[in-house]
């Protein structure tokens, strides 16, 4: 079922699916972005730094996050606008991350009346409850008389 701005309303919370991030991962993401500070590939430098072993790319966790099953897979997206995060936790290989996402604003946008500007409020979390990223993300969807 298509989701279009019209249906949107204030306050909809919804959750992704979840997915299990893997040392493969952090080392594949090393290879396409070319990131390789040693938090990433080195146990004793990021034991050094006070994570206890490698931890993920937090553009990484966005990454994987923004790509995880949910209502925005129903949406009829024009642009995917902003995303903003802050990393607050580490993500190891071996979590589970998911997300949970709530509109905080919409309106009707000024150029074209036929789409409207939706933001959500992202919170990235782990197996154990806690959050690792939080921040917004702000789309263009279709509206119904597009």
């Amino acid at each position: 079922m298509a989701i279009y701005f019209d249906d949107i309303e204030q306050s909809w919370t919804f959750l992704t699916a979840r997915r299990t991030v893997l040392d493969a991962d952090i080392i594949n993401f090393c290879g396409i972005s070319g990131d390789f500070n040693p938090i990433h590939i080195d146990d004793l430098t990021a034991q050094e730094n006070g994570f206890g072993r490698r931890i993920a790319h937090g553009m990484l966790v966005a990454s994987i996050v923004s790509g995880l099953h949910s209502p925005f897979d129903d949406m009829k997206m024009v642009a995917f606008l902003e995303t903003k995060r802050k990393f607050i936790g580490p993500v190891f290989a071996g979590d589970t991350i998911w997300a949970e996402y709530t509109v905080t604003s919409l309106r009707q946008s000024k150029s074209k009346p036929q789409q409207g500007i939706v933001e959500f409020s992202c919170r990235v979390l782990k197996q154990d409850g806690i959050e690792v990223q939080i921040g917004p993300d702000i789309v263009l969807l279709e509206t119904r008389q597009s």
